[in-house]
């Protein structure tokens, strides 16, 4: 869990985000975030909970992600049994954020669970404790998913889906991303533009297999680096490229074009 911000996270809008979050909090609607790995929904937020003064808890979904792991469960300490809350739970509790990223990777039992919190109910069953939790005015729902990423098995029930109101994300134009990048790590202009133009130039890449183009994220990692006085090209190399593939010869081509912008 992240407890309330007094100093706000970075973040620069690209529209009306903002104020949409703010509205869908005010009338107890629950958002779901959808884009691109490393764009920023993280971050967004991470930055909209400092905005409105609420803790927040983030769990990374995965494979392994049960509906227990989210509500709580039974342990056992000093010979005796009591019960644990899980992120979900404490965030109903204290009337914060409950943020479930990329929750199309978590188990399907999850979905029963969010689902009476993600309509007007707005409650919270624990059958093993017999407690119905009524979410406070506070309380809020966000989760997110890369829809490029998600197959058949996994993606998004419609029934799940409209129960929430939705935000795309996607990767920034070119002045807004140097703007990140500058925000983010007070690199100079000069770097941030050649590192703005290497990410659109390897997203735009069609001969080459990616699972996924370099995100906003990695170009600040090489931001970063490079302003910390590493060599240009060995930190798109460890930033960008090493992270984008393990085969040698992908790795070869994305190095090219690192090496067109930074070349020695």
């Amino acid at each position: 869990m992240n407890a309330p911000h007094t100093e706000l996270p970075y973040y620069e809008a690209a529209g009306n985000e903002v104020d949409l979050f703010e509205h869908a909090w005010k009338n107890h609607l629950p958002v779901l975030i959808k884009g691109p790995t490393g764009v920023g929904k993280t971050r967004f937020v991470a930055y909209m909970a400092a905005k409105l003064n609420l803790p927040i808890y983030t769990v990374a979904c995965h494979d392994d992600l049960t509906a227990a792991d989210l509500v709580g469960r039974h342990l056992i300490g000093d010979g005796a049994t009591y019960w644990s809350d899980g992120p979900l739970t404490r965030a109903v509790r204290e009337g914060g954020i409950c943020y479930l990223d990329e929750v199309v990777e978590a188990r399907k039992d999850t979905t029963v669970v969010i689902h009476p919190l993600a309509d007007h109910r707005r409650v919270l069953p624990i059958d093993r404790t017999g407690e119905v939790l009524h979410a406070p005015s506070s309380f809020m729902l966000v989760v997110s998913y890369n829809p490029g990423y998600q197959n058949f098995m996994k993606g998004m029930k419609p029934s799940t889906r409209q129960r929430f109101v939705s935000l795309r994300f996607d990767f920034p134009n070119a002045e807004r991303e140097e703007s990140i990048l500058r925000g983010e790590t007070g690199c100079d202009e000069m770097t941030a533009k050649r590192l703005v133009g290497i990410g659109r130039s390897l997203r735009a890449l069609k001969d080459v297999d990616l699972e996924e183009v370099a995100s906003t994220r990695l170009l600040v990692y090489a931001a970063i680096l490079i302003r910390d006085g590493m060599d240009p090209v060995e930190a798109c190399r460890a930033s960008l490229v090493e992270s984008l593939t393990d085969d040698q010869e992908v790795a070869e081509a994305l190095l090219e074009v690192v090496l067109a912008t930074f070349g020695r």
